[in-house]
């Protein structure tokens, strides 16, 4: 019986290994959620740059912000050496209002965002290739309307079930200021890590319109010494 059991253990291995695509749905969602939970513990320590440009077309104004972009040991975000010039308007009412929404979800209610069946259905469309990758494309909308969550779909690696793409509008407004925030945010997959590439944003914005707004990651790494530190303040 134990013979039977690891025979066929290891003919769906090796079938996975030959044909990602043929993963069954319920068990790609299963691996998403392992994957996307391993990538959190591995990124805390990590930093990267970020060129935000935004943009309020209506009014004609235009800025741009270079910043260093941390994760925590603990898994917080934070901004340092920010530089921007242009537009003060754009500077308030668009960037800083991005990053202080970013900081704060991430720091309150992480678990409670997370794109999980937890807290998302999940509903499968189909395969597609893109910049030379077998991804599985996945309709997802929350299952509560609370703020942070969205309505759109998830594209997952077929291979390493990491996340290469997520797009959609956010079903509930995370500010008075915003009236419908919709978005795309692209990564690529590096050593085996979901690094992020760029988000493209587009909002309404009370008083002073269309808000647009696309943000450049570069630069990628992981702080050895602090994600040893995450290690252990995890450990006791």
């Amino acid at each position: 019986m134990k013979i039977r059991f690891f025979l066929c253990t290891a003919i769906f291995s090796l079938s996975v290994v030959a044909d990602p695509l043929t993963v069954p749905v319920d068990t790609i969602v299963e691996n998403y959620c392992t994957a996307s939970q391993a990538q959190a513990e591995t990124v805390r320590g990590a930093s990267m740059d970020v060129e935000i440009d935004a943009s309020l077309p209506k009014l004609k104004k235009h800025g741009r912000l270079h910043a260093l972009r941390r994760i925590s040991p603990l898994g917080l975000i934070r901004y340092e050496r920010a530089q921007f010039e242009g537009d003060g308007i754009v500077n308030k009412e668009i960037i800083s209002r991005y990053l202080t929404a970013e900081v704060e979800a991430q720091k309150e209610q992480a678990p409670e965002i997370a794109v999980t069946p937890r807290n998302y259905k999940f509903k499968y469309k189909g395969t597609k290739r893109t910049a030379g990758r077998d991804v599985h494309v996945f309709e997802v909308s929350p299952k509560e309307k609370r703020e942070g969550l969205f309505k759109g779909e998830v594209w997952i690696d077929a291979r390493t079930f990491l996340k290469v793409q997520e797009s959609g509008y956010l079903v509930k407004n995370p500010s008075i200021f915003l009236k419908k925030v919709a978005f795309i945010r692209k990564y690529e997959i590096r050593d085996g890590i979901s690094v992020p590439r760029q988000v493209q944003s587009v909002a309404d914005v009370r008083f002073v319109g269309k808000a647009e707004l696309t943000i450049d990651f570069s630069n990628f790494s992981i702080d050895a010494l602090n994600h040893g530190s995450a290690a252990e303040v995890d450990g006791q």
